[in-house]
């Protein structure tokens, strides 16, 4: 997977990514934030990257799309471990 900056502020982060699954992934995390304002993508072409901004108010954007992150790894190894139960 490939991610590219576009625009980094301290509330405004826009990236370049190209698997519009993790980015919904991650745009429904970040929308369970407080502090996130805004945290949406958008794809203009079916053969282009999906463009996504993260818009902060007292966190940086970049803090709140690592805390998504970590959000999203924690409940993929509750559901690996739940998974791994299932199938014994």
């Amino acid at each position: 997977m490939e991610i590219k900056i576009l625009k980094d502020e301290k509330n405004n982060l826009k990236i370049e990514i190209d698997n519009q699954t993790i980015a919904e992934l991650l745009r429904n995390y970040l929308n369970e934030d407080s502090s996130v304002e805004l945290a949406a993508w958008k794809k203009e072409n079916p053969d282009k990257p999906v463009i996504f901004e993260i818009i902060t108010k007292g966190k940086t954007a970049k803090k709140a799309l690592e805390d998504a992150v970590a959000s999203a790894e924690k409940d993929a190894d509750k559901i690996l471990e739940e998974f791994k139960k299932a199938v014994k």
